[in-house]
């Protein structure tokens, strides 16, 4: 059986983190769920200082604390996935974006690892005390709303956005503790989540 784990990003996985992004452009795939990695490919380190930053920021207007992983599969190695935990929300993010923001890359996807990717992120919200997660996907990107579905979320909206997405956008509730309880199948394909910076 495969198994999987959340790692902090660190400056070993340079070169495979810049892979990963490169391999959205070479298949023409939206990026989500990387920190801003995308602007960063030049700068990597760059990149590592400011996910720290996002670590510890105080929440405002603007931003929010948040926490970004690598999704690695253990038998190879490799950074299958990606995701982003924001660890507060602001009136923004409570209309648009929420909690999490996740990506699995082109060549990994259809293999049921996002919901690996949002089970190990449900973790990650229990741990830091976030009840109810709020998650939102574009309608026409159903692998994203079924992952949560999967996790029992549970669809509050359906509304066309045209500030932010510029299309119909569902919205998704996720009680944390009951889905953490009620998928306990998918704990025997991690391995944890590993918050030292290597």
């Amino acid at each position: 059986m495969e198994k999987f784990y959340f790692e902090v990003p660190g400056i070993k996985r340079k070169d495979a983190a810049v892979a990963y992004i490169n391999e959205f452009f070479e298949y023409d795939s939206e990026i989500n769920g990387v920190g801003g990695l995308r602007r960063y490919l030049d700068d990597y380190e760059g990149w590592l200082i400011k996910l720290e930053e996002d670590y510890k920021r105080i929440p405002n207007g603007e931003k929010v604390p948040a926490r970004t992983y690598f999704l690695i599969r253990e038998n190879d190695d490799k950074i299958v996935g990606m995701i982003n935990v924001r660890l507060a929300l602001n009136e923004k993010l409570s209309k648009y974006g929420g909690h999490i923001g996740y990506s699995i890359r082109p060549t990994e996807r259809g293999k049921g690892y996002n919901k690996i990717n949002l089970y190990l992120a449900l973790k990650v919200c229990d741990k830091y005390g976030i009840e109810n997660v709020f998650l939102d996907a574009d309608l026409h990107n159903p692998a994203s709303w079924k992952t949560m579905e999967a996790l029992g979320g549970v669809r509050i909206r359906e509304y066309f956005d045209d500030e932010y997405a510029h299309c119909t956008v569902v919205d998704y509730s996720i009680n944390v503790k009951k889905a953490l309880e009620e998928h306990k199948e998918f704990e025997q394909m991690t391995l944890g989540i590993r918050e030292e910076v290597k």
